[in-house]
C-alpha cells in the first residue's frame, strides 16, 4: 500500500524494456508523472515505444539512477530487490514495489486520484491477445480505457500502454512470481479486478508452481478473489478451470464449443484472409464475427472478449466495431516481410507446447497448402525438461523445425542434462525433418541454406531472442551449407 500519494511526482523503473515494465511507464509518463528508468543495453521490442513516448532509459544499474526520484518500480528480473537500485533506494527510504504490485496500485487509481474499474485477464495462455481485444472493444467504443499489456506495438492501440480517462482499466493478470528470490505470491493476486477472464489453466513455470495442484492453488484463490457483484468470464471447455469454479463467488459465464457453456462457438473458418466465427448467445441468438487473426484458439479469445463487451453494457454492433479493427499484437503471429525467394516470414511469442500447437493450426487454417517451417527456441531448462515429449508433439505439426538452443533465465541455473538437441532426435524419431542450430546465426544460415520458395511459411518462435534475426533472416542471401 502506497502512502502519501499525492508526494509522488517522479517515478523510476529498474528494468523499463521488460514487456511488463514498459507499458507502465507509459502510463505513468501519459498520467503526469516524470519517468525516468534503466536497463540493460541490449534491444527490446519497447525499445520504439519508449523513444516514442519520450523515455530514454540509462544504460546499465546504478543507485545515482534514484537520485531524483519519489517511487522505484522494480522487475523480478536482474536481481530483482537485489538489485543496487532497490537496494540504495530502500536505504534512502525511497517507496519500492514490484512490477505486479504496480499493475495492482495502477488499476486501484488512488496514485492517480480517482477509482477504477479493473478487468484483469488471467490464464497460461491468450492473455495478451484476449487484453488487447478487450481494450480495443473499449478503445473503439470511444471509452477511452486505460490498459497495460504485456507486448510492444499493437495496431488497433497504438502501444502496449496507455492511460486514459476512462473508468476502466484493463491488464494482464500473470500467474507467476512477483519476486522470485522473496516472494512468491502470483502477481495475478495482486489486483482487483470487478472483472476476470480465465483463458484456460496448464502446468506452466515449474521454477515457480513444482505441480499442476500449486497452479490450482493460485487461481483458486484469483477467483475466490472476486467481488460477489464481479463477473467471472472462463472457457468452459478447459477440464482445469472447471476444478475452480465452484471457489467463486461472482457471476459466471462460460464460453467454448461445448453445448454446456453460455456462449458456443459453433464454426471458425478462414474467408477471404480473415476468420468468420459463428457462435450462439446464451438467448440462442446465432451471431457472426469477422476477425483479422487466424486460429480457433483467437476465436475463443474474441468469445471471451465479446462477453466482457457485454457485460459492461456494449451492444452487439458496438462490439463488432471494435473486434474488425483488431489485427494481432507484436509477437503474436506477426507477419514480418518475404523472403528473398518469396517464403512468407512470421514471428510468434508462443513458448509452451500448448501454445505452439495453436499457433502451427492457426497458421496451417491460413496456409492450408503451404509448407509450414519452424525456428524454435526453447525458453528455460526447467520447462524444457517437464515438457520435452509435449515440444515434441506439438512441434510435429510443422512440417520441418529448426531447434535452437535452450534460451536460459537468469532465474534459473544452467542444466545440462536437457537441451534442444533432445527435441531434434525426438522429431527425427517421429520421422520430421530436424535441424540442431547450436546458436541464432546458424538459424540464419539454415533458412539461407534452404533457399525457401513462396509455398513456404517460415516462423520464428519463442519467448527469447529469436525474433531479433528477422531482418537477417529477410536480407541473407544464400549461405553454404551449413555442417
Amino acid at each position: 500500500m502506497l502512502k502519501n500519494v499525492g508526494k509522488i511526482k517522479s517515478i523510476h523503473f529498474v528494468g523499463i524494456k521488460g514487456v511488463g515494465m514498459a507499458p507502465l511507464a507509459v502510463i505513468a509518463k501519459e498520467a503526469g508523472f516524470e519517468v525516468t528508468g534503466c536497463d540493460v543495453a541490449n534491444g527490446f521490442i519497447t525499445d520504439v515505444m519508449l523513444s516514442d513516448s519520450g523515455i530514454k532509459p540509462f544504460v546499465g544499474f546504478d543507485y545515482m539512477h534514484i537520485d531524483n526520484c519519489d517511487l522505484v518500480i522494480t522487475t523480478g528480473a536482474h536481481g530483482g530487490f537485489d538489485n543496487q537500485e532497490v537496494l540504495s533506494a530502500k536505504e534512502r527510504g525511497i517507496p519500492v514495489m514490484t512490477q505486479g504490485e504496480a499493475v495492482g496500485e495502477f488499476m486501484k487509481g488512488d496514485l492517480f486520484g480517482r477509482s477504477q474499474v479493473g478487468i484483469s485477464v488471467a490464464g497460461t495462455h491468450g492473455k495478451t491477445t484476449t487484453s488487447a481485444m478487450v481494450a480495443t472493444i473499449l478503445k473503439s467504443a470511444q471509452m477511452d480505457p486505460s490498459w497495460v499489456i504485456g507486448t510492444s506495438q499493437i495496431p488497433s492501440l497504438g502501444v502496449s500502454g496507455h492511460f486514459g480517462q476512462g473508468k476502466y482499466f484493463v491488464a494482464e493478470a500473470d500467474e507467476y512470481a512477483n519476486e522470485p528470490t522473496y516472494d512468491k505470491t502470483a502477481k495475478m493476486l495482486l489486483q482487483n479486478p470487478k472483472i476476470a477472464i480465465v483463458t484456460n489453466i496448464e502446468h506452466d513455470h515449474p521454477d515457480m508452481y513444482p505441480t499442476l495442484e500449486d497452479v490450482y492453488k493460485a487461481f483458486r484463490i484469483f477467483v475466490e478473489n472476486l467481488p460477489k457483484d464481479g463477473s467471472l468470464v472462463t472457457c468452459g471447455d478447459d477440464k482445469n478451470i472447471k476444478k475452480i469454479l465452484e471457489y467463486t463467488h461472482s457471476k459466471k459465464i462460460t464460453y467454448g464449443f461445448l453445448e454446456n457453456n453460455d456462449y458456443i462457438l459453433l464454426d471458425s473458418k478462414m474467408i477471404n484472409g480473415l476468420q468468420e466465427i459463428t457462435f450462439k448467445t446464451p438467448s440462442n441468438i446465432v451471431e457472426k464475427f469477422s476477425l483479422g487473426v487466424s486460429g480457433q484458439h483467437n476465436g475463443l479469445n474474441a468469445l471471451a472478449a465479446i462477453i466482457v463487451g457485454q457485460e459492461i453494457g456494449l451492444g452487439i454492433g458496438e462490439i463488432k466495431k471494435g473486434l474488425t479493427s483488431f489485427k494481432g499484437t507484436k509477437r503474436r503471429l506477426e507477419y514480418i516481410g518475404q523472403l528473398p525467394n518469396g517464403a512468407l516470414l512470421y514471428d510468434d511469442y508462443a513458448h509452451h507446447p500448448t501454445e505452439i500447437r495453436k499457433t502451427l493450426e492457426a497458421l496451417r487454417q491460413k496456409y492450408e497448402n503451404k509448407k509450414i517451417v519452424c525456428l524454435f527456441q526453447p525458453h528455460t531448462y526447467s520447462r524444457t525438461k517437464l515438457l520435452l515429449d509435449q515440444f515434441i508433439d506439438s512441434l510435429s505439426y510443422a512440417d520441418e523445425t529448426a531447434a535452437v538452443e535452450i534460451y536460459p533465465s537468469a532465474r534459473e541455473i544452467k542444466d545440462n542434462s536437457i537441451s534442444s538437441m533432445h527435441i531434434v532426435e525426438g522429431l527425427k524419431a517421429k520421422n520430421k525433418p530436424a535441424f540442431f542450430a547450436k546458436d541464432l546465426e546458424d538459424v540464419v544460415k539454415y533458412v539461407s541454406q534452404a533457399n525457401f520458395g513462396n509455398d513456404t511459411v517460415v516462423i520464428t518462435m519463442g519467448a527469447g531472442d529469436i525474433y531479433s534475426i528477422a531482418n537477417e533472416i529477410l536480407e541473407h542471401e544464400s549461405a553454404p551449407s551449413v555442417s
